[in-house]
């Protein structure tokens, strides 16, 4: 029961939340976000590691008897890592939000418990029913958020963020309703276990696996978001509270790039083989065209939203690789970006707090007046660049490692030729990387160092927080800081644990291209044999 676990206790406690008057809303959501983070370590004592490619910690409860429909739950070492980084953002989002939210906290501290359920049923849940249903949920809450305790643009980017991702959703839906069918078609069974239908819609002709793969790609690449699918994503961002933000960048966002992982490759292989590099494109489209739009931001919140969608890119990109260093990259750019880029927005929202601005104009050399905040804000935009021993090198390094090795997976692009665009694509990636670290490294040279540059109207004797961070402060950015120094430093534990699941992923196509290889072999063969080849001297015909 421990996952259902995960996904109800924080659902409780926003009732209770509720339920209670508003002075002790504050108390109830820290508890009710440390219970599941307490219970998360349960989970993965409980977790079988010696056979991570396989679901575990499974329950099966009849949800609906008359329709067949049934919750049911279980997490491979994919699902589970994606559970834990949502349990540890937890507790950091309601903390950091005890000095920025100053009314309707009920409502506030609620919605962010139950937001924390429904990500925690998208990555466990094993049921396509209950998976779309927290996969949309997810919405309404991201929705309450932004529109009441955003920014002055708060209602367009809550309109914009709602619009957007349920439409993507929508038309993911449509794809998902399909494979259904044609599992009951083919099978004469209804079933919407997704192990189940993963495996029956394999066996879909390779036209109807493109039309499937079409829709669900529309619906996640929302979510991620893939170019061009993205402009929905700053102004989100830039609106969104603090929290908001740190769960957007690090959790809701992964929720499309898991989509991908779990149901585009998994349910449409075949399609995938043959679009794998139009997909790849647009990655680094996204990659190249986010970095240079981050180099003419002047605020600093817009700025890193835009790196999140070029950040991003590397994650699509390295899941199209198909093979074991581009997957297994993408799978830890989705943790890693989640810590890095998460702390990022909790260190702009700590700034945001003392001086209500977040323009690289109206603030400068922050590090004399507040150290121990620019000590964090370079060491976690060197985790954001890429900086060798910290998290960010590691997934980068793998995706373009997967992506230098990946020419016979985009051998399908017009005018290709294998063993070209691998090394061409990984150039292009290569460069989007040099271009984050120029725009993050000209951010921390204006904000951080230089001369003091503050607002006009600011007075340290009016705020209410001290001039530097506090204790709660410095106690929310510690454990972000030491998961990114030990994924930097040693990810060899994470990286071992993902093989398995990955593996398995990565021998169907390898399968897919073997064959399909073979099959071009054999049709050139075939090409260049004489209509009618002349018989012998002395050959029977």
């Amino acid at each position: 029961m421990i996952l259902l676990g995960l996904i109800l206790v924080p659902i409780v406690f926003a009732l209770c939340v509720w339920a209670l008057p508003e002075s002790r809303a504050k108390v109830v959501a820290v508890i009710g976000s440390l219970v599941p983070l307490a219970m998360g370590v349960i989970a993965v004592v409980q977790f079988n590691w010696d056979m991570p490619e396989q679901f575990w910690l499974g329950k099966t409860i009849t949800w609906l008897e008359p329709m067949g429909l049934e919750l049911s739950v279980g997490v491979d070492s994919v699902s589970l890592f994606l559970i834990l980084l949502t349990l540890l953002l937890g507790p950091i989002c309601v903390l950091c939000s005890f000095t920025a939210i100053e009314h309707r906290l009920k409502t506030y501290y609620g919605w962010l418990l139950v937001l924390q359920g429904a990500m925690v049923g998208v990555f466990a849940a094993r049921d396509l029913v209950f998976f779309y249903t927290c996969f949309e949920f997810t919405l309404v809450p991201m929705y309450v958020l932004i529109n009441i305790y955003g920014s002055t643009n708060r209602k367009k980017a809550a309109t914009k963020f709602f619009l957007y991702t349920f439409t993507g959703s929508v038309i993911a839906l449509a794809g998902l309703v399909y494979v259904v069918w044609f599992s009951a078609k083919e099978t004469g069974l209804w079933s919407l276990d997704i192990g189940v239908l993963a495996t029956t819609a394999r066996g879909m002709p390779l036209g109807q696996q493109t039309l499937v793969m079409t829709a669900l790609l529309l619906g996640f690449a929302v979510k991620v978001p893939l170019f061009p699918f993205h402009t929905w994503l700053p102004l989100a961002h830039t609106e969104a509270p603090t929290a908001g933000s740190v769960i957007l960048a690090g959790v809701l966002l992964k929720l499309g790039t898991y989509g991908i992982y779990r149901f585009v490759l998994g349910f449409t292989p075949l399609a995938v083989v043959e679009h794998a590099g139009v997909i790849a494109v647009l990655a680094i489209v996204g990659i190249l065209y986010a970095g240079l739009i981050c180099w003419v931001q002047t605020d600093v919140k817009k700025l890193v939203a835009y790196s999140s969608v070029s950040h991003l890119g590397f994650c699509v990109l390295g899941l199209v690789a198909l093979n074991a260093a581009g997957i297994n990259g993408a799978v830890l750019y989705m943790i890693n970006h989640g810590l890095s880029t998460g702390a990022l927005f909790l260190l702009i929202g700590m700034v945001y707090e003392r001086y209500h601005t977040r323009s690289m104009k109206e603030l400068g050399g922050l590090a004399s007046k507040m150290p121990i905040w620019a000590t964090f804000m370079v060491f976690f935009v060197m985790a954001s660049v890429g900086l060798p021993g910290l998290n960010g090198f590691v997934s980068e390094f793998l995706t373009i490692l997967g992506t230098f090795q990946a020419s016979n997976a985009w051998s399908g692009l017009p005018g290709s030729t294998p063993g070209v665009l691998g090394p061409w694509f990984a150039a292009f990636a290569g460069v989007g990387m040099i271009i984050a670290a120029m725009y993050l490294l000209i951010m921390v040279g204006k904000v951080v160092f230089g001369p003091l540059v503050e607002p006009a109207n600011h007075d340290d004797a009016h705020s209410k927080l001290p001039v530097d961070l506090n204790a709660r402060e410095i106690g929310i950015l510690l454990p972000l800081a030491g998961a990114c120094l030990w994924l930097g430093v040693y990810p060899a534990p994470v990286l071992r644990t993902l093989e398995a699941p990955v593996q398995v992923t990565v021998d169907r196509f390898q399968m897919i291209l073997a064959q399909k290889q073979a099959d071009e072999g054999e049709s050139v063969r075939v090409s260049v044999v004489p209509a009618s080849a002349p018989e012998e001297e002395g050959e029977t015909p």
